[in-house]
């Protein structure tokens, strides 16, 4: 494949789209682009064909009116920061990228699919301080983000970040970013149930119910009753 460009890569998923999927998308998606309508793995598969996409084209993507050039979009910035040679300048460059239109990342999905590897990946060795200005945002998304960015850091067993930022973000108004918390949570008791345990013995009495649920899944049954009961 020679021509690796926006509106080719749209040429190539317009191809696949149907009315039953269109409406699939629009009972999820919160967004202002247009679906067409094309399964989620078509999308994926045919953003790893276009992974070598060149930047400026990726944020033609980014910039569509339409859906799937959004997810494409930062399907390919995962697939780019997933690359076993790139250099922290090229992996800057993903996450500059990224932050820089995160106004088309205006949807939950959007922000899951880049943000571990293309936000959290980049600040691994670096000041977090970025996270912490995203999560005082008025933007949902860039909040999403925060909390989802350190989804790498809980991987790579340092849980401090998260366990602030999941803090930070513990009452929410937007369900999205609780579901996002308590996700951070569940994973950082697959790392350290003490830490875990620890924070909801805190929190548990007044934090959204659904992080709460989220928080506990990996817990024995007789401790989830007892968070529960609080």
């Amino acid at each position: 494949m020679t021509d690796l460009t926006a509106e080719a890569y749209l040429d190539v998923v317009r191809e696949h789209q149907s009315a039953a999927n269109r409406e699939k998308i629009r009972r999820y998606y919160r967004g202002d682009a247009e679906p067409l309508g094309v399964r989620m793995k078509t999308v994926f598969d045919t953003a790893k064909a276009f992974e070598r996409m060149p930047l400026d084209e990726v944020e033609r993507l980014l910039d569509s009116g339409i859906y799937e050039g959004r997810v494409g979009a930062v399907s390919i910035l995962d697939f780019k920061a997933r690359q076993g040679r790139i250099t922290d300048d090229e992996r800057r460059d993903l996450y500059e990228l990224y932050l820089r239109r995160h106004d088309r990342i205006d949807s939950w999905d959007l922000v899951d699919r880049a943000a571990p590897r293309v936000v959290g990946w980049y600040l691994a060795d670096k000041s977090r301080a970025p996270l912490y200005e995203l999560a005082a945002s008025t933007d949902p998304w860039e909040r999403r983000t925060a909390i989802t960015a350190a989804f790498w850091f809980i991987r790579e067993r340092d849980l401090d970040d998260a366990l602030a930022l999941a803090g930070i973000l513990l009452h929410d108004p937007e369900e999205l970013v609780n579901k996002s918390v308590g996700t951070a949570l569940r994973d950082i008791g697959r790392v350290d149930r003490d830490r875990l345990v620890a924070f909801l013995e805190e929190h548990a009495a007044t934090m959204p119910r659904v992080t709460l649920r989220y928080a506990i899944e990996h817990l024995p049954p007789e401790q989830r009753a007892a968070l529960l009961a609080r």
